[in-house]
């Protein structure tokens, strides 16, 4: 693969040329770019390398950057693809930083993250309500959520005619390109840009089902009638029996921002989440922009039970969440190196799978859809009374109702206790009235 190094420029110093993205470029080479910055171009020709500039992202709207975007550093992140594969210094990374006019820089980065075993079921166990867990009735009973209200599952992809998810998937796209890897370890489809984020493995499907599946051979998802964004971020990368979400890190950045900004979602659940290896926070100016866009954010907190911070979770005003068993108990694989916002079922739980089937699993990936379409219905019963809620509500809403598991305000290993959506209701009605 070409080497990418990515690249923020300080505040003030953004190229006034009409600079393509790199997923646009990747398919249109007719706007050629070769210098970025005096001093980064320099460093180029002391090492005798020639790359093509591109950005990073592409602004919201066809009239240019938007303030949040200028604030937050979108509009000055760019990645050099470089056009050949040179045999490049290993201090090329820190060489560039310490160019006057740079903020940060980075090569790309893989990032792995084991996928929970499923066990293939075709039936579901009799009478187990992981639902009454968080008191998903009493929420259901006020509403099934709205189709306006989109929730993204960024994620290995979504099995597109599975029929729990007949006509709730509004919006798709596939951000998994590995085009020059080495990519003999990978399961399915790995490259090219398209909207097609089909999931050959199941976990980006068993997410999607718990937040919407529609009960046709297993319990109804959390928030039936809100819609789906499926962005494909992951793809699946086999070492011996285990399976692992892999992916470009840099890469789910553009898919973070699509969803906000075509995918048009009110609520993003990520259940993934990589360790912080160096250089500026995984994820970290796209989850402020959509933040900023009132875009509630739900992360899985991880599955190692130590206290570890994987990212996006790990992110301010990211809602962290972590797993309990069906007695109630945190999950022992739990990690609680985030702040841990609130825990919600995530062992045994029956969902959709990949190719039409369906399966149990286990993790916090399982746990964080409960919250992701938990929040979902809360933001469809604020739209059915004309009002709307911001991510401060939400966060306020969840510290206040949840279930604490000892006498503690906070937990690190539960953050504000068991999801409670019939307290989550209760409170909202009340504020609202």
């Amino acid at each position: 693969m070409k080497y990418h190094l990515i690249l923020k420029l300080r505040r003030g110093l953004e190229a006034d040329l009409e600079i393509p993205d790199w997923v646009s470029f990747i398919n249109d080479k007719s706007v050629v770019i070769e210098h970025v910055e005096p001093g980064v171009d320099a460093v180029m020709r002391e090492i005798g390398a020639r790359f093509w500039l591109t950005r990073e992202y592409r602004p919201a709207g066809p009239a240019g950057w938007s303030e949040d975007e200028r604030l937050l550093g979108l509009s000055r992140t760019y990645r050099l693809i470089f056009q050949q594969a040179y045999v490049l210094p290993p201090d090329l990374v820190s060489r560039v930083r310490r160019v006057a006019s740079v903020e940060d820089a980075h090569e790309l980065k893989i990032g792995e993250a084991p996928l929970p075993p499923a066990e293939v079921s075709t039936q579901a166990s009799v009478g187990r309500r992981v639902g009454d867990l968080i008191q998903l009735p009493y929420a259901r009973a006020v509403t099934k959520g709205d189709p306006a209200i989109r929730i993204a599952v960024l994620d290995t992809g979504v099995n597109l005619d599975h029929p729990e998810l007949r006509g709730r998937i509004v919006s798709r796209a596939d951000f998994v390109d590995l085009e020059g890897l080495d990519t003999t370890a990978f399961v399915g489809d790995v490259r090219e840009y398209d909207d097609v984020p089909e999931d050959e493995v199941g976990h980006g499907t068993h997410v999607s089902g718990i937040i919407a599946g529609q009960g046709v051979e297993m319990d109804e998802g959390v928030a039936p009638r809100c819609s789906i964004v499926a962005v494909r971020v992951l793809a699946t990368m086999r070492q011996g029996t285990r399976f692992y979400g892999a992916g470009i890190v840099d890469n789910i950045n553009p898919a973070i921002k699509w969803a906000v900004d075509v995918g048009r979602a009110d609520v993003i659940n990520m259940s993934l989440g990589i360790k912080h290896v160096g250089g500026a926070l995984p994820h970290a100016d796209v989850i402020r922009y959509a933040l900023s866009r009132n875009v509630a954010v739900v992360a899985a907190s991880g599955n190692d039970g130590k206290p570890e911070r994987y990212y996006p979770g790990a992110l301010p005003g990211v809602i962290a969440v972590g797993a309990i068993d069906d007695q109630g108990r945190v999950a022992s694989f739990t990690s609680y190196g985030a702040n841990i916002t609130c825990v919600a079922p995530g062992t045994g739980i029956y969902s959709s799978f990949a190719n039409r089937r369906y399966a149990y699993a286990s993790g916090t990936s399982q746990a964080s859809p409960f919250v992701a379409g938990g929040i979902g219905l809360l933001k469809s019963y604020a739209r059915e009374q004309g009002g709307s809620l911001s991510n401060g509500q939400i966060t306020s809403i969840i510290r206040h109702t949840s279930d604490r598991v000892d006498s503690r305000l906070r937990n690190e290993h539960a953050g504000y206790g068991v999801l409670n959506l019939a307290d989550a209701f209760k409170f909202l009605a009340h504020s609202m009235n």
